[in-house]
């Protein structure tokens, strides 16, 4: 490859460099492809390695490049659509749900998630494991919490922790006729646990998607679905339906 310096431009260097380093990606790389380490690309360009780094993640964070483990930086593969419509599911795992549960115990919920559901800070609730698979690909995870009140069925069903007891949540809360929905998006960084799950590093852009399910007046469940920001976008329907495009 040869030498390409950068000229002086109005916009921050970092920005002008992640739109040459993303017209070499379309002219000289194909999908998977490793690219050069950081040292080799930083003297290509002419620039710092700092410089370099804030390109990488904002291209990363585009979807443009992917960092795996124990294989470098590589460019990223075009995205497929993945739907999120609340006008098409009912409660989570109503039919033509594409989530698998993996498990479930009680567990206090977070702070914020309390709040949302009317609960005590200190009590516990039934939090549901699922994950989201696309080309055999985990590209989201959830944890799905429910207070007691929402599932009084269940001080009946004797399952151990674990997917039965998560998918028998799931009947019991199917139970209830569902009022509504409201559902919030923003970027975050994923946690070590999201993280491993998706095979993404830790503190890897996501996208969390926080949906309340309405019932009786109240908050019946909270999810939080985490959901990789790099191979994942955003696009609202004229229906005001949600569509997440993951690769």
């Amino acid at each position: 490859m040869g030498t390409t310096r950068l000229e002086t431009v109005p916009e921050p260097k970092y920005w002008h460099l992640k739109t040459v380093l993303s017209n070499a990606l379309d002219s000289e790389f194909e999908v998977g492809e490793v690219l050069p380490n950081e040292r080799e690309l930083a003297a290509r360009f002419g620039v710092a390695r700092a410089t370099l780094r804030q390109a990488l993640e904002q291209l990363e964070l585009e979807g443009r490049l992917q960092r795996r483990r124990g294989v470098g930086t590589t460019v990223a593969p075009p995205r497929v659509g993945v739907e999120v419509n609340p006008a098409r599911h009912g409660w989570p795992g109503a039919p033509g749900d594409a989530w698998q549960t993996e498990g479930c115990e009680e567990s206090v919920p977070p702070a914020a998630v309390a709040r949302a559901l009317g609960t005590d800070a200190d009590r516990k609730v039934y939090t549901v494991h699922r994950v989201r698979v696309v080309h055999g690909q985990p590209v989201a995870t959830e944890l799905l919490y429910v207070p007691a009140a929402s599932v009084p069925g269940m001080s009946g069903i004797e399952t151990d922790a674990g997917a039965a007891r998560g998918r028998a949540v799931l009947r019991e809360l199917n139970r209830l006729e569902l009022g509504g929905q409201d559902r919030a998006v923003e970027l975050g960084s994923a946690r070590a646990e999201d993280a491993k799950r998706l095979d993404r590093l830790p503190g890897s852009p996501v996208l969390v998607v926080t949906t309340r399910y309405l019932a009786a007046g109240g908050t019946a469940a909270v999810a939080v679905s985490t959901y990789r920001a790099d191979t994942c976008r955003l696009t609202f329907g004229d229906a005001g339906g949600v569509s997440l495009m993951a690769s």
